[in-house]
């Protein structure tokens, strides 16, 4: 045995993390080149349909009763006002 049990530990690891930091770096760049390749040649741009987008107008939102609108401000109110404390 060349070396000791500490020296062949110590190789063993190097060798190990590095063919590991090799594995990954080929794995992120190839991952980056094949994204490229898809957003380069396989890109779809839509474009929004006029014949639907005036035929389904979006509807206006509905009033908000008053008497629930004081309930909600004076929630926020007790809210912000506990916070504080």
């Amino acid at each position: 045995m060349n070396g000791t049990l500490f020296q062949q530990g110590l190789d063993l690891m190097i060798f190990g993390m590095g063919t590991v930091f090799v594995f990954l770096t080929l794995l992120v760049c190839s991952v980056v080149m094949m994204s490229a390749v898809v957003t380069k040649f396989f890109a779809e741009i839509e474009e929004p349909r006029k014949d639907l987008a005036m035929s389904n107008p979006k509807k206006p939102m509905a009033a908000v009763e008053p008497i629930k609108l004081r309930v909600i401000q004076d929630a926020i109110h007790q809210h912000r006002k506990k916070k504080q404390s």
